[in-house]
């Protein structure tokens, strides 16, 4: 039941990330600087293309990558998969959630990145400095959730030693 849930945020967060990257695109220079000193001059310029395809070929490796796992316990491909979370077990349900999270969360991350790059060349925008907190709490969630896989592999464990 939650995966479900699980799976709207993900492919919410598809939808989000393909309309920023487009946005991206469309609003950045046709070279842009990528990494400035601390006087503000451009150490580092690519062009927008190379972004683009950058940002895009991240984004669908981490997607292949993340979604491998939840879609062989899904289509059933893999009967080891299916042997350890059965249809019917709780944890079935939870390891779905978290694989669709997981990916849903990386591409909320690319997409913030993108939008970072964008506000570095944006002499209007609000600056950098207004995303400070996001630059601590993205990477403090990952961990979380990577450690929330563990405590729920865990817990599988558990729950199949008391079994037998």
């Amino acid at each position: 039941m939650y995966y479900r849930f699980g799976k709207v945020f993900y492919y919410l967060s598809l939808t989000v990330f393909i309309v920023s990257l487009m946005y991206f695109y469309a609003a950045l220079p046709d070279k842009f600087g990528f990494t400035a000193d601390d006087q503000g001059i451009i150490i580092q310029e690519w062009s927008k293309d190379t972004f683009f395809y950058t940002l895009l070929i991240a984004f669908l490796g981490s997607n292949l990558l993340t979604l491998i796992l939840p879609k062989a316990l899904e289509t059933k491909t893999s009967s080891r998969l299916h042997r350890i979370f059965p249809i019917g077990d709780p944890y079935r349900d939870y390891m779905l959630t978290w694989f669709y999270t997981f990916g849903a969360w990386i591409n909320v991350n690319l997409g913030l990145a993108g939008f970072v790059v964008q506000t570095l060349n944006d002499p209007v925008g609000l600056g950098v400095d207004a995303y400070s907190l996001w630059f601590y709490l993205a990477p403090s969630l990952l961990v979380i959730w990577v450690i929330g896989l563990f405590i729920l592999l865990l817990r599988k464990i558990n729950l199949a030693k008391q079994k037998g």
